[in-house]
């Protein structure tokens, strides 16, 4: 059974710096795609940065430049490093996972193409 567990959430004023932690169990992120998605109140879903499981990685260019994803293989853990954050930066966080597209050139970046969500984690950047 896979399970997603986010941290490392938490209220920055703008400019500041967070990494987001997301633990898993139940799979393997060497063989599993692995990605990041916010939800801002009143807004959808999106994607905006994604890992595969050759390392080849992806970005929003709404956060391109500003944020850095990257995986610990041996403790199973997805990180979002996110430095110059905005105020328009403020949703929950969420991490997800898929068995598909681990390997090759095409990391997915749509929420459905993903199979295993976490619950979140808040991200809150004040001007």
């Amino acid at each position: 059974q896979v399970q997603l567990v986010e941290s490392g959430g938490g209220s920055v004023q703008a400019g500041g710096s967070l990494t987001l932690s997301c633990a898993g169990s139940g799979y393997s992120n060497r063989n599993y795609c692995m990605g990041w998605f916010r939800q801002a109140p009143g807004k959808e879903r999106e994607g905006i940065a994604a890992i595969n499981g050759i390392g080849r990685t992806r970005y929003a260019d709404s956060v391109k430049g500003r944020f850095a994803v990257s995986k610990d293989i041996a403790k199973n853990t997805l990180y979002l490093r996110m430095d110059s954050l905005k105020p328009e930066d403020t949703a929950m966080y969420y991490c997800a996972a898929t068995p598909h597209y681990y390997y090759g050139s095409y990391v997915p970046l749509f929420t459905t193409e993903y199979n295993y969500w976490g619950q979140g984690t808040q991200v809150t950047v004040s001007s």
